[in-house]
């Protein structure tokens, strides 16, 4: 059953024309340049993408989870690059200010994030803590009023262009991952840098950066929350990133599937249509069947979160099967649209690059097996 209400789905809407009209002209733009025009995002901004899931008394528009999914599923069908800046800006990136945060520090950076005058990203991953935040070493050490980090994160979203930065570190080694604390770090704060812009196979203009913390100055009002309360906001960050990942990952599956029935109306093979082969038809059925399953399970978990629950397995098993089909379906895409399939002025090997990395950020296939097989064995 469709969880969003005719307001999600109108505003989704309103989004998916801003799309088609401001986006998808600059698409291959975006993926041959690797970037973003500063002039799009502007126009993103002044429409209020960058405010979608901040409340409305800092600026934005105070979409719920279910409100934001809705807006997913619609950028599934344009620039992954765009989508993807935008995903994460709205999704872990603010939701911690918005979860943890007090009010002066609400007041200090949630308008500026609504309006796009400051992008915001989340750090977490490190080069021996990816899937394993236990493995932390990035450390908080308090001196005076200040916090001192040192350390460093790899594969950070949009830090090329962000002026926020939610960071996790360690305050307390001693408590393990309740020793995790999580702290607003600003761009131009002494000993903090932002390393080159990495490249990527797929996810064009979308800015992914190393961090380097060499004794980094963080002021203690702009701790989150408390100390040791930085793992436990990141898993439940996460959680629903990854319903918002599924849900996105279910609007990418429309698109191929949209391409693939235009594509096999008008081409002929064999003097008949691609449309009249059998065997096609039975990859195109399997495709809308991977897909239709993918959104049920999206939609079982929006709704879980929704109604208050824990929503672990849900958003799970969403992420699990979503992102596998889409990879499934982004395959069988590029094969039935052939050679042409493989070539970049289709579009259709874009997508199929894009999706592989679904499967492995906010939390890859493996580890959402290993949530879910150990909720299933818990006494």
């Amino acid at each position: 059953m469709n969880p969003y209400t005719e307001e999600e789905r109108a505003y989704a809407g309103q989004v998916a024309r801003f799309l088609r009209n401001e986006v998808d002209p600059l698409s291959r733009q975006i993926e041959e340049d690797d970037a973003i025009p500063p002039s799009l995002l502007k126009a993103a901004a002044e429409f209020g993408l960058f405010g979608l899931t901040i409340p409305e008394q800092y600026g934005g528009s105070g979409l719920t989870l279910s409100g934001k999914c809705a807006v997913e599923e619609v950028m599934g069908s344009t620039n992954y690059g765009f989508a993807t800046v935008i995903g994460n800006h709205t999704g872990i990136s603010t939701a911690g200010i918005v979860a943890l945060g007090n009010e002066v520090q609400k007041q200090k950076y949630l308008p500026k994030m609504a309006s796009g005058e400051w992008v915001g990203t989340f750090s977490l991953t490190e080069p021996s803590a990816g899937s394993s935040p236990a493995d932390m070493r990035t450390m908080a050490v308090k001196k005076g009023d200040r916090y001192i980090l040192n350390g460093e994160k790899i594969y950070i979203t949009n830090a090329g262009i962000a002026n926020v930065f939610t960071v996790m570190a360690i305050t307390d080694k001693s408590k393990g991952i309740k020793g995790i604390s999580a702290f607003i770090v600003e761009r131009n704060f002494k000993g903090f840098s932002v390393g080159k812009n990495e490249l990527k196979m797929g996810m064009h203009g979308c800015t992914t950066a190393p961090l380097a913390f060499t004794d980094c100055e963080v002021p203690e009002e702009n701790l989150l929350g408390g100390e040791g309360l930085g793992y436990i906001q990141a898993m439940k960050t996460l959680t629903a990133g990854r319903v918002t990942v599924s849900a996105r990952s279910c609007g990418m599956m429309d698109h191929l599937i949209n391409r693939c029935v235009d594509y096999m109306k008008v081409r002929v093979q064999g003097g008949k249509k691609l449309a009249e082969h059998q065997g096609l038809q039975w990859m195109l059925a399997d495709m809308s069947v991977q897909r239709d399953a993918a959104r049920g399970l999206t939609y079982r978990a929006i709704d879980a979160l929704m109604r208050g629950e824990r929503g672990t397995m849900e958003a799970s098993a969403a992420k699990l099967f979503a992102t596998e089909a889409l990879g499934k379906v982004a395959d069988a895409a590029v094969q039935i649209h052939g050679g042409m399939g493989y070539m970049r002025e289709a579009g259709i090997e874009t997508t199929f690059r894009d999706a592989r990395i679904v499967r492995i950020y906010e939390g890859s296939s493996e580890i959402q097996r290993n949530i879910i097989g150990g909720l299933l064995l818990k006494d």
